[in-house]
């Protein structure tokens, strides 16, 4: 499966931006340091995300970044399809020249699963996301540690989360 660091990165960006989006606007530092993702490839993620309507950014002291719309009505799929990145399971990179410039035997299996991972995607939001009680206790962990306030006692009992 190819789902390289950038999908799962703008993924990753999107969610701690939903997190937190009754914080108003988001500094890119902010999600940086929660996410420990480096700001430059951020910046660049950002850009196509801007780009694909998907966030806005607001100039000036506490300025950042905002969804640009409900975060129920922002897909996985569509944030990985915005930073240029494919879900494909075939070898050929969807092109089917799998096999000496020609269609190989399983081409049609792995591109069905392709289309099926992707239209999986495509039917989870942002808000399910962020409804889940998982997804919440691993963003209070980050939020404290951002704060220095996370404990060993909360390491620990973090780590047996998964």
């Amino acid at each position: 499966m190819r789902l390289t660091t950038k999908g799962r990165y703008a993924v990753t960006a999107m969610l701690d931006l939903a997190l937190h989006t009754d914080q108003g606007p988001i500094s890119l530092a902010g999600i940086s340091k929660r996410q420990e993702i480096s700001l430059s490839y951020l910046e660049q993620l950002f850009a196509k995300l801007r780009q694909r309507d998907l966030v806005s950014s607001v100039r000036g002291p506490g300025g950042g970044y905002k969804l640009s719309r409900d975060a129920g009505d922002i897909f996985v799929a569509e944030i990985i399809d915005a930073v240029n990145e494919s879900i494909d399971a075939t070898s050929c990179g969807g092109g089917g020249s799998c096999q000496h410039g020609e269609v190989c035997l399983t081409h049609y299996l792995w591109s069905d699963l392709s289309q099926q991972i992707h239209e999986f995607l495509s039917g989870i939001s942002l808000a399910s996301l962020v409804a889940r009680k998982d997804v919440q206790a691993v963003s209070d962990r980050q939020d404290r540690r951002e704060r220095g306030d996370l404990q060993l006692d909360d390491v620990i009992s973090a780590s047996t989360l998964g």
